[in-house]
C-alpha cells in the first residue's frame, strides 16, 4: 500500500505563489503516472495536473494550463506543483495521486493523499 504525504498548502492573496509537495512511502511503480487533484467547497473533486515517469508530456487542466507546473523527482520518490498567479478559485483541498495511467476524473486514481488546503484570498 503506497501512502502519499502532502504538503505546502496554506493561506496566500491573489496573484501569489505557492509550491506543494507530495512524498511516496515506498518506490513507486516506475511506470505509475503521479498528479493532482482538488475540490473546492461545494463542488466534484476535478483533475489539476499530471506527469509520467519519465517526466516528459505533463497535462494540465485547462483552467491552471501557464500557471501551475507539476515535476517529480524518482530518486526522492517526490511530487511537486508550482503555483504562481492564484486566483481565488483556485481555493481547494488538493490530493496528490498515483494511478497507472493518466487519470483524469477521480475514478482512475489507484492512490489519493490526504490533502493540503490551498486558500486564495481576493
Amino acid at each position: 500500500q503506497v501512502q502519499l504525504v502532502e504538503s505546502g498548502g496554506g493561506l496566500v492573496q491573489a496573484g501569489g505563489s505557492l509550491r506543494l509537495s507530495c512524498a511516496a512511502s515506498e518506490r513507486t511503480s516506475s511506470s505509475w503516472t503521479m498528479g493532482w487533484f482538488r475540490q473546492a467547497p461545494g463542488k466534484e473533486r476535478e483533475f489539476v495536473a499530471a506527469i509520467s515517469w519519465s517526466g516528459g508530456s505533463p497535462y494540465y487542466a485547462d483552467s491552471v494550463k501557464g500557471r501551475f507546473t507539476i515535476s517529480r523527482d524518482n530518486a526522492k520518490n517526490t511530487v511537486s506543483l508550482q503555483m504562481n498567479s492564484l486566483k481565488p478559485e483556485d481555493t481547494a483541498v488538493y490530493y496528490c495521486t498515483g494511478s497507472r495511467v493518466v487519470a483524469w476524473g477521480p475514478d482512475g486514481v489507484n492512490y489519493w493523499g490526504k490533502g493540503t488546503l490551498v486558500t486564495v484570498s481576493s
